[in-house]
Parts: C-alpha cells; structure tokens; sequence
C-alpha cells in the first residue's frame, strides 16, 4: 500500500542541498526578509526530483526556503524537471508566517507572502501549499479565530489557482491536539491537514494520529531518535498503523529524516519500515 504512496520532503535532504533561503519578519520594515544560510550543495535542487524518482519515491514536497530564486526561467525549469522525473509535487511547503499574530500589519503582509508562494506553486504545478496556522500561544481562542479566517481567504485564493492550501500540526498555534481540532473546526471542513508525528506531545500522540488521519493531505513520518542514532522502529510502525486504521491510506506518507550521516542511507531506513508496516 505505501510504496505507491511513498513521497520525500526536501528537508530530509537539506544537508546535501546546501544553502537555504529563511523567511524571518523585519520588525523595522514591517515586513517579510530574507536570512540566507550559506552552504555547501552536494545535490542541485533541479536534480532532487530525478534523485527522488530514483529511489523509489512517486511524491516530493519542497520546503519555500530551499529555492535558490523564483525566477521565473528557474521555475520553469524546476517544473520541468519535475514532470521529467515522473513524481507529482504534493505540497510546497511555505514555513513563514504568522496568521494568528494580533498585529493586523504582520498578519496582512503574511498573508500577501503566502499568496505570493500560492503563485508559485501554481507555476510549479504543485497539488497545495502548506500554510502555518500560526505562532500565537496555545490558550489564546482570538488567535484560533484571526488564523481560520485567514486560512478560509487563502483557502478561496488557492482554490481560484487550482492550488489547495492545507495546514499542519506545526508551530506553537496547533501544538496541542485540542488547538489544532479548534483550528480546523474553526476554519471548516474543505482545508485538509499534514499529520506530522515529530509535532506531537508524546501524551497524547496516538489520539492526534487518529485525529489527523482522516483529513490528511500528506503524512510526515518522522521516527524518534535513539541515543545511540538509531531510530525507534516499533514506535513507527505503530504510528504508521495508526494512521493506516483511521483512513490515511490515500494520502501519501512523507519521509522526513534530520540526522547526521549518510543521508540516503538514513532515507531508506525509515522509508523500509513504513512500507513493511503494511
């Protein structure tokens, strides 16, 4: 069942991509900067989506920050590498922005970054963005509404695009299982969710699992780490059952690896286990 759904983000990859382009807020500016972390490159990211079919892998998401320019000639060029491979782009993964700030300034120009990137995942020929809920603390119930408000105006954006806009379990926002149920509630039933299993609090992860299974866009197997580099291969597996058992077998299951040493090695590794947790 996942070796057909399998699917890689370029985060795992990050090591061999070299540089990375952060989105941080300027205070000063009020507005969006970039913060570039140099780097040596091993691997081009016009070569990851051959790199990637290579291994077996028929889905890719692509972390905003790993595009060296959004040229348009180079976006050409990334999409038709991409179709060249034979792997669908999933989701480009935007990791900025704040929907849930108080500061109508920052929550306006975020949204306007985003929908800069929706568009670039429209040329890309990306399936949907994931957005950020937000960085508001968890007990903030305003911060719940201003992030679904955005998210459903996004949501609309996209959908005049042909992209899907999705959200995650991801950042302070949603760092709970009840605040991301509130989030999603609040912004309704037609935005869908990345299910990341490294974003949980170990209490009540396997409810969050189950939660997040049936309205998943992608899930993010992230393995916990042992003290001695390895990974806890049961605590995958049932994680993975989980999901599988609460109606995730249609979205497909990303690797995500972060980890010193060989990096296709590492890949491997957890991307075994998931397909032999069928």
């Amino acid at each position: 069942m996942y070796q057909e759904k399998l699917s890689l983000s370029s985060w795992s990859v990050h090591r061999l991509l070299g540089s990375s382009r952060w989105t941080v807020w300027d205070e000063s500016a009020s507005q969006p900067a970039t913060h570039v972390e140099e780097g040596d490159a091993a691997l081009a990211l016009l070569d990851l989506p051959q790199a990637v079919a290579e291994k077996g892998f028929r889905y890719l998401e692509l972390c905003h920050f790993h595009l060296p320019t959004q040229d348009e000639p180079y976006l050409a060029q990334l999409r038709e590498a991409i179709v060249n491979a034979g792997v669908s782009l999933h989701t480009l993964l935007i990791d900025y922005g704040d929907l849930s700030s108080p500061d109508p300034v920052r929550r306006s120009a975020d949204e306007q970054f985003i929908m800069m990137w929706i568009d670039i995942a429209q040329k890309l020929g990306a399936s949907a963005v994931r957005v950020v809920a937000g960085e508001q603390g968890t007990e903030d119930a305003v911060a719940i509404a201003r992030s679904a408000a955005s998210l459903q105006r996004l949501h609309r954006y996209g959908s005049e695009r042909g992209v899907q806009v999705v959200t995650e379990n991801f950042r302070e926002l949603t760092a709970t299982l009840a605040n991301w149920q509130a989030v999603m509630e609040a912004a309704g039933g037609r935005i869908r969710t990345i299910v990341d299993f490294g974003n949980m609090q170990s209490n009540e992860k396997e409810a969050a699992i189950a939660y997040g299974a049936p309205i998943a866009h992608s899930i993010h197997a992230k393995p916990v780490y042992l003290a001695d580099g390895s990974f806890d291969e049961e605590e995958l597996r049932r994680n993975v059952a989980i999901a599988a058992a609460n109606g995730s077998s249609e979205a497909p299951i990303s690797v995500i690896f972060d980890q010193d040493g060989d990096v296709w090695e590492g890949i491997e590794r957890i991307a075994n286990v998931i397909v032999n947790s069928q």
